[in-house]
């Protein structure tokens, strides 16, 4: 140890903390680069300054403003003026920015331009596109799903053709602008056991499954007659009715219970008497109040399109 003080201490070595270990491993004791320190100076500067020139430090239950200019912007129709921040900042943004001026300017014209223009028009299906998908997911994703495949016997599946209310431009439109009830009561109290099954065995017979025909021609009786009533909303030959939004039973596509899901005959049966036994009740709600006629003009475009809408 006494080497090592000795051999630090010479004239011209580099200094050392004094501290050795095994006899010859020393610490040096250089000074931080003046570069550096004066780097560190600066930030502490600059975050003393930030301060007062940007929200920074909470106080009690609010937080220093800083010194910058106000902010004005739009609230449901209304200005607002606020102390800046990034929050306020985006807001505005989003309504005076560059790219939100070209697009109220698109949207203007997707309100005076026709479905048929529209979709015939590639530059305006592109922007439908490219809105309409922010649209349906910070509107509809939630039940219908990210991609619109909806799920079975809660929220309809808008990526098939069967569409219970119409799947034409206007009457999507319609549907997103006054939503819809679908209702259908339970048959319960109406039907007694041995009718329910013959029902039952009628509404499997109708999309093409293996039925008992008798069972099922004694179940048309009832689907078709006073007794269940049931072709007021589902027409004498099952396919629905779009005024209604009563469902076609004459495909293979099956919008409340998954029928084709289920792997034996005896457990499509159920889940379908369980439907006819208990009815059904869904709603979906208006959208007129939340979007503008502008922006469902374009989430009709882009729903019509995740179905090939007809």
């Amino acid at each position: 140890m006494s080497e090592v003080k000795q051999d630090k201490t010479q004239s011209g070595s580099v200094q050392t903390t004094g501290h050795a270990w095994d006899g010859d491993i020393q610490e040096f004791n250089n000074p931080l680069p003046r570069w550096w320190l004066w780097a560190f100076y600066a930030t502490v500067v600059f975050a003393v300054v930030y301060w007062f020139f940007y929200p920074a430090w909470p106080v009690g239950d609010s937080y220093t403003k800083g010194g910058l200019n106000s902010i004005t912007y739009k609230v449901g129709g209304k200005e607002v003026t606020t102390h800046w921040n990034t929050r306020a900042l985006l807001m505005k943004d989003l309504q005076e920015g560059d790219e939100a001026v070209k697009q109220r300017k698109y949207m203007s014209q997707i309100l005076a331009t026709d479905y048929n223009k529209i979709v015939t028009d590639p530059k305006m299906m592109q922007f439908t596109r490219a809105v309409g998908k922010i649209l349906f997911e910070d509107n509809c994703a939630a039940c219908h799903g990210m991609g619109g495949a909806g799920v079975v016997g809660l929220f309809p599946n808008l990526v098939d053709d069967d569409w219970l209310w119409g799947g034409s431009l206007n009457e999507i439109q319609a549907t997103i602008q006054s939503g819809r009830n679908g209702f259908m009561p339970g048959f319960k109290k109406t039907f007694n056991e041995k009718q329910m099954s013959e029902v039952v065995e009628y509404v499997m017979s109708l999309s093409g499954q293996k039925v008992d025909k008798e069972l099922a021609k004694r179940g048309g009786v009832l689907f078709n007659g006073q007794g269940g009533g049931c072709y007021y909303c589902h027409t004498a030959q099952g396919t629905g009715m779009k005024s209604v939004g009563s469902a076609n039973l004459t495909d293979s596509i099956w919008t409340v219970v998954n029928v084709t899901g289920q792997k034996t005959p005896e457990a499509k049966r159920q889940v379908i008497r369980d439907v006819i036994t208990d009815g059904v009740n869904r709603k979906m709600p208006s959208w007129k109040a939340r979007l503008s006629e502008a922006e469902i003009k374009v989430l009709t475009v882009y729903v019509h399109e995740l179905g090939g809408g007809k």
